[in-house]
C-alpha cells in the first residue's frame, strides 16, 4: 500500500501545489490562460499524436470497448441527470451540470497522468480512446440539453452544426484522429519534430495537473450542497464499478484495458464541469464545490483503487 500512496500522492501534490499558488499568489488570471492553452492544444495532443502513432492500427480498432465505456458515461449522466431533475425538481440547466459532476471524468487533466504513471505505455490507447469518445458524448449531450432548458423551439440545424463545430475542432479529438492516421500509414515524424513533440508530451502531466489545482483555487467555492455527496458517490464510486461489470460481462478484454477504464472513470470531475456551468449560468457556485470536494474525496478512493489493481484483487 506504501508503494501505491507513493505513486498516487505526486499527482495530489502537484494539484495541491498549484491550489495554494492560487490561492497564496497575487497573479492576474491571464497567465493560467496562457498555461491551460499550452496544455489543451499543445501538451496534450503531442502525448495522444505519439502514443497512438507508434500503436499497431489493430489494437486501434476496439470498438466493443469504445461501446461499452461510453455507454458507462452516459448511464451515469442520465443516473445524475434524473436525481437532480426528478428528485431535487431542479431546472433542466442544473441537472445537466449536477449529470456531468456525475459522469465527467477530468479524463484530460489528470487521466493520461495517472493510467500512464500506474499502468504503463500500454494504457495509452484505451486512455485516448476513452478520452475521445467521452468528450464527442459530453459535446453533444450539453448543447442538446441546455437548448431543450432554454427554449421551447429548437433550431435542429443550427444546433447540430454547433455540436459538429465542437467535435471536429478539439484539440484532442484532432490529436486522437491524427494519430491513428499516422499509425495506419506508418507516418514517422522527421527527428526534430518527433523531439519536439517527446519534450511537450513529458510537459502534459505535471503542467497539467498544476494548472488544474490553480483552476480549482480560483473558482468560488462558498455554497455547498445536499445533494453532493449522491453525485460524488455516483461519480467515483457507481462510475468504475459499472465500467468494469460491463467490461467483464462482454469479455475478450486485455486486464490492462479493464484497469485503464477504470481508472478513468473512477477520477473525479473535471475542472470543466465549473467551466461550463458559467458558460450557460447554471448551477455555478455549487459545481466548483463539487469539483473541490470530488477532488479531495479521490485522494482516498483513487488510491485505494490502485491498491486494488495492482495486487491483483479487483483485475486479475
Amino acid at each position: 500500500m506504501l508503494n501505491v500512496v507513493n505513486l498516487a500522492m505526486p499527482f495530489f501534490l502537484l494539484i495541491f501545489l498549484g491550489f495554494v499558488s492560487g490561492r497564496g499568489a497575487k497573479l492576474s488570471r491571464d497567465g493560467l490562460a496562457w498555461m491551460n492553452f499550452f496544455v489543451v492544444y499543445l501538451a496534450l495532443p503531442a502525448l495522444f499524436f505519439q502514443l497512438l502513432s507508434e500503436t499497431p492500427l489493430e489494437e486501434l480498432a476496439t470498438f466493443d470497448f469504445v461501446a461499452a465505456t461510453t455507454f458507462s458515461t452516459f448511464a451515469m449522466f442520465a443516473v445524475a441527470y434524473s436525481f437532480a431533475r426528478f428528485i431535487l425538481r431542479g431546472s433542466i440547466g442544473e441537472a445537466t451540470v449536477q449529470a456531468l459532476v456525475g459522469s465527467y471524468s477530468n479524463i484530460g487533466y489528470m487521466g493520461p497522468g495517472v493510467t500512464l504513471a500506474v499502468l504503463g505505455a500500454g494504457a495509452a490507447v484505451p486512455t485516448a480512446l476513452i478520452l475521445c469518445f467521452d468528450t464527442i458524448l459530453l459535446f453533444i449531450l450539453v448543447p442538446m440539453m441546455m437548448s431543450i432548458g432554454g427554449s421551447q423551439n429548437i433550431k435542429v440545424g443550427p444546433l447540430a452544426f454547433e455540436i459538429f463545430k465542437k467535435i471536429v475542432t478539439h484539440p484532442f479529438i484532432l490529436a486522437v484522429f491524427a494519430g491513428i492516421l499516422a499509425a495506419a500509414i506508418e507516418f514517422k515524424p522527421p527527428v526534430a519534430i518527433d523531439q519536439t513533440i517527446s519534450f511537450l508530451r513529458q510537459a502534459a502531466a505535471p503542467c497539467a495537473l498544476f494548472a488544474m489545482g490553480v483552476t480549482i483555487a480560483l473558482q468560488p467555492s462558498r455554497r455547498t450542497a445536499k445533494e453532493l455527496p449522491i453525485l460524488l458517490l455516483i461519480k467515483l464510486v457507481v462510475h468504475p464499478v459499472l465500467v468494469f461489470i460491463l467490461l467483464e460481462w462482454i469479455g475478450g478484454f486485455d486486464s490492462l484495458w479493464i484497469s485503464t477504464a477504470v481508472l478513468m472513470a473512477a477520477l473525479p470531475p473535471a475542472a470543466n464541469v465549473y467551466v461550463l456551468a458559467q458558460h450557460y449560468s447554471a448551477y455555478v457556485e455549487r459545481a466548483s464545490t463539487a469539483v473541490l470536494y470530488g477532488t479531495l474525496a479521490s485522494v482516498i478512493t483513487l488510491p485505494t483503487l490502485i491498491y486494488l489493481i495492482q495486487s491483483g484483487i479487483l483485475v486479475p
